[in-house]
């Protein structure tokens, strides 16, 4: 990850999981989500802002390797960080950590996704959006 990453830590809860007693894959994305609306706020920027401005972060890509199951009351860690790719675009590495037991120095890496976003506005045309430069210091 190529600056300090932003850290976020959740706690599985039992709704979340699915027959299999584990975290449906889909939840991984509500996680990865509010993972990084709260790193773009550190970063002095405000989501709900920016849209109300006409100015949307849009997903246009989302590369999740499922590398272990999470499962009900564990804690785990989001660890977010961005890039820019071009004017209009960033992609958001990030990773989903528990502690591990057997290795308490180092963190089972559970998911590991990159997220690319492109701003655009409220027509779907690519947009300079300034702001973006804070998420990448």
């Amino acid at each position: 990850m190529p600056n300090e990453a932003h850290t976020l830590e959740i706690q599985v809860r039992d709704y979340e999981c699915d027959m299999q007693g584990i975290v449906n894959n889909a939840v991984y994305q509500n996680y990865l989500e509010h993972a990084r609306h709260e790193f773009i706020k550190t970063k002095g920027l405000n989501f709900a802002e920016l849209t109300s401005q006409g100015i949307h972060l849009v997903v246009t890509r989302a590369e999740v390797d499922y590398k272990a199951s999470l499962r009900s009351g564990m804690i785990a860690t989001v660890l977010t960080t961005s890039k820019r790719l071009t004017r209009f675009k960033a992609v958001f590495e990030q990773r989903i950590t528990v502690l591990d037991p057997e290795h308490p120095d180092r963190p089972k890496v559970c998911i590991s996704a990159q997220i690319n976003v492109a701003s655009i506005t409220d027509q779907g045309k690519p947009l300079l959006c300034k702001e973006m430069d804070q998420l990448f210091g």
